[in-house]
């Protein structure tokens, strides 16, 4: 498995190996070991998934900013099976060198990459296209009194999502009227 690292240091691009002939191909998505391995040689804690999570979306609909607060916060392990996707993590650990940063990176059905997003990250995505099959890992169970969000187009974030003049953007309420980073920070509202 190729990994990189990436501006912030705990998340990480997996490309898995995949082996290719007249049939088609097969690649290994997802070994434990392996993943320990990885994990430690970039000096983080091992990790245990309790939940797998599969959603599908249109093009242009934006999934985020999400994040689960203790007892219940989440590493999640992300992928794209069919479609496109464009991929966020922040940074919201208050004592983190890279505090409010953030990451974006495409994910594909032909790129067959994988971000690893430990604890203390919001994450979202936005779909590029049609029919997008997100799947993710959890280290944690889904908790709806530890859920929280912050808000996606958030002018201090200043996330470059990959908005198409002729894209018809779609969000819930929730994510439309979640908390400005500012706010977090201000009322030291549920930051990790």
């Amino acid at each position: 498995m190729n990994v990189t690292e990436t501006k912030i240091k705990d998340l990480l691009i997996l490309e898995p190996k995949m082996f290719a002939d007249s049939r088609g191909w097969f690649m290994e998505s997802f070994n434990q070991k392996t993943f320990h391995a990885i994990l430690t040689a970039h000096n983080q804690p091992t990790v245990n998934f309790v939940q797998d999570n599969h959603s599908i979306s249109h093009r242009g609909v934006i999934r985020g900013l999400h994040y689960q607060i203790n007892p219940y916060a989440q590493g999640k392990l992300v992928r794209v099976v069919s479609g496109k996707a464009w991929d966020v993590a922040v940074d919201i650990r208050s004592t983190s060198p890279t505090f409010g940063q953030w990451v974006g990176i495409e994910l594909s059905e032909k790129n067959h990459r994988q971000f690893w997003i430990p604890a203390g990250f919001a994450h979202g995505f936005i779909a590029l296209e049609d029919n997008t099959q997100f799947l993710y890992k959890t280290t944690n169970y889904y908790s709806k009194e530890c859920e929280r969000s912050l808000l996606w187009n958030d002018s201090d974030l200043a996330i470059n999502w990959p908005i198409e003049d002729n894209m018809l953007i779609n969000q819930t309420d929730k994510d439309n009227t979640a908390p400005s980073f500012k706010e977090l920070i201000n009322n030291n509202i549920d930051l990790l």
